[in-house]
């Protein structure tokens, strides 16, 4: 068990970070909304794991990294529905808008 960040953490998350940025650089805009979609489950599932991480209180710099992991999450969850129903209610029929019942 190691305690400290090291260099293959580092190259791991930097090649992460580098596929990340090509894969969401290349989708085409019809396939923006499914994919927000699940991009809002898989910031659901950083979330979980982020209060996992914090919840264990390994020490201060651990602690400082889940707590920013757990409100970046947070804010793009609840963004990533407001946006999506926002997305949603533009393709609904005019009579449609006005029933919400």
């Amino acid at each position: 068990m190691h305690n400290g960040l090291s260099i293959s953490d580092i190259y791991i998350f930097m090649l992460a970070a580098f596929l990340g940025f090509q894969l969401i650089s290349r989708i085409p805009p019809l396939l923006h909304t499914p994919l927000m979609a699940a991009t809002n489950a898989i910031s659901g599932i950083s979330l979980i794991g982020a209060i996992a991480v914090a919840g264990e209180n390994y020490n201060l710099i651990t602690n400082i990294l889940a707590f920013i992991a757990v409100t970046c999450s947070t804010i793009n969850v609840v963004g990533g529905f407001l946006i999506t129903d926002r997305i949603l209610k533009m393709f609904k029929k005019e009579s449609q808008k006005g029933n919400r019942g």
